[in-house]
This record gives structure tokens, sequence and C-alpha cells, in this order.
């Protein structure tokens, strides 16, 4: 979850800071659309993953949920992260930006820890 909220702020960082045709590109609404898409996956995550840790510290079996979490979690992780790439557009796949970095961390997330492929 954490990846994913660093891959959002930079998201959002970057696209107010750049201009195309004289106004951010946060303006333009397909860019809203992928930040928004990337806020609501980040937002389910975190739920997912308080909701198997609130259940944990209550004493219940959480398997099903620490299960469901990790795999929403990391799949989603990687999508914010993909969408990351997308928006900083050739930019996103050089060392200058931090969401080169996320991108890389993001794809081991549904590997390690246990592969989501269960």
């Amino acid at each position: 979850v954490g990846v994913s909220q660093a891959a959002l702020d930079a998201t959002i960082d970057y696209a107010t800071e750049r201009k195309q045709f004289d106004r951010p590109i946060a303006d333009f609404q397909a860019i809203r659309h992928k930040v928004a898409e990337m806020h609501t996956r980040r937002a389910a995550a975190r739920l997912l993953t308080r909701n198997a840790a609130r259940r944990a510290e209550a004493g219940e079996d959480v398997r099903t949920e620490a299960s469901m979490a990790k795999y929403f979690a990391s799949e989603s992780t990687v999508e914010v992260a993909n969408e990351a790439i997308q928006v900083h557009g050739g930019y996103g796949y050089t060392t200058d930006f931090p969401v080169e970095r996320l991108y890389r961390d993001a794809k081991i997330t549904p590997i390690y820890e246990g592969t989501t492929q269960i």
C-alpha cells in the first residue's frame, strides 16, 4: 500500500507541474481519470489490509482476509505504479523520477511473501 501511495503522490505532483498546451496535464480529463482510478485502488487496498489487521488483533481467523488483502494490494500496486509510469510518459522510465523505482518495487509484490497465483 505504501508503494501505491508513493506512486500516487508522485503522479499528482508531476501532473500539476507538467504543462502541455500552456496548462498542467492535471487539467486534462484523461489524466484525472487515471489519478482517480489510482486513488480508488490504493484506498481499497488500504481498507482490505486494515480490515485483516483489525480482525487479527481481535484474535479472529484471518486467513481469508489476509489472502484477499495480499492479493488485491499486490495486484493494485502494480496497476497503480503502471499508471504512474503512463502519466509520466517517457520520463517515467528514467531514474530522474521516483516512479521508475516504484514500478520495479511494485512488480515484486505479487511474488514475495507468497505468490498471488494460488
